[in-house]
């Protein structure tokens, strides 16, 4: 199974797990064609799509994938909170309650952001192994078990993003929302720290904020702290996700 981005970061955020037979979408931020694109036009492998919430780089693009008939599945609040056109409706997901869709088994959880009900997702594949996707959120209140890779938001570190706010550089309110919507590099630390990492194969850092991160110094003090690969959520990027590191 491979990881391909499409994109990470607030102009748009899409994540591909596919192998031979199958693919999963994470979020809809892209303009479908570039998914159909990179599939190599070959949607009828995508077993569907999830989505954390309603913001734009997340479910920008939600409709195109729809018409699309590309099953598309979201908590209730974020699809409430969603402009939907067309006859094609997603499909609801609730924190805790199992998705089986194509040799994908995904358990929903709560997050914490300034969305309507964001989720994150617990996703486990033959091939890959339980696998954490955790981004827009800003404290994670679980723990996780036998993990073998880990996809997780590391948007900011605070001395980069106050000195951007002494420098003028962005406003006070926009400091504030960040703290109560988005991962700092502290909390995601912690986060990976808490749980048990030595069956984990990859960490990969999603969501880094253009203005407001150090991605060379992200992955090297990550690596530092957990003794793991750790990737960056380049555009473009194409990673293996296996299950064992062999």
């Amino acid at each position: 199974m491979i990881l391909k981005v499409l994109g990470s970061g607030s102009k748009g955020n899409c994540y591909l797990l596919e192998n031979e037979k199958e693919a999963l979408i994470l979020e809809a931020g892209v303009k479908f064609a570039e998914v159909q694109r990179t599939l190599d036009f070959n949607i009828r492998k995508i077993a569907g799509c999830l989505i954390t919430h309603e913001h734009r780089d997340h479910a920008g693009y939600m409709n195109e994938f729809l018409n699309c008939a590309v099953p598309v599945y979201a908590s209730k609040g974020t699809i409430n909170h969603s402009s939907i056109k067309g006859f094609r409706l997603p499909l609801v997901l609730e924190a805790g309650k199992l998705l089986k869709t194509g040799g994908f088994k995904i358990i929903p959880f709560e997050t914490r952001h300034d969305a309507a009900e964001p989720l994150g997702f617990f996703i486990h594949h033959a091939e890959t192994g339980n696998i954490l996707f955790a981004t827009d959120t800003y404290y994670l209140v679980s723990t996780f078990s036998n993990l073998s890779n880990i996809l997780i938001e590391c948007n900011y570190r605070m001395d980069i993003l106050e000195a951007n706010v002494k420098a003028g550089h962005i406003p006070k309110a926009q400091r504030d929302r960040t703290l109560q919507s988005h991962m700092s590099f502290a909390a995601c630390r912690e986060a990976l720290l808490s749980n048990d990492l030595s069956k984990v194969n990859n960490i990969v850092l999603l969501h880094l904020s253009d203005g407001n991160s150090n991605a060379l110094e992200f992955r090297q003090d990550i690596h530092k702290a957990t003794g793991k690969t750790v990737s960056i959520a380049d555009k473009g990027i194409i990673l293996e996700l296996n299950k064992t590191p062999f």
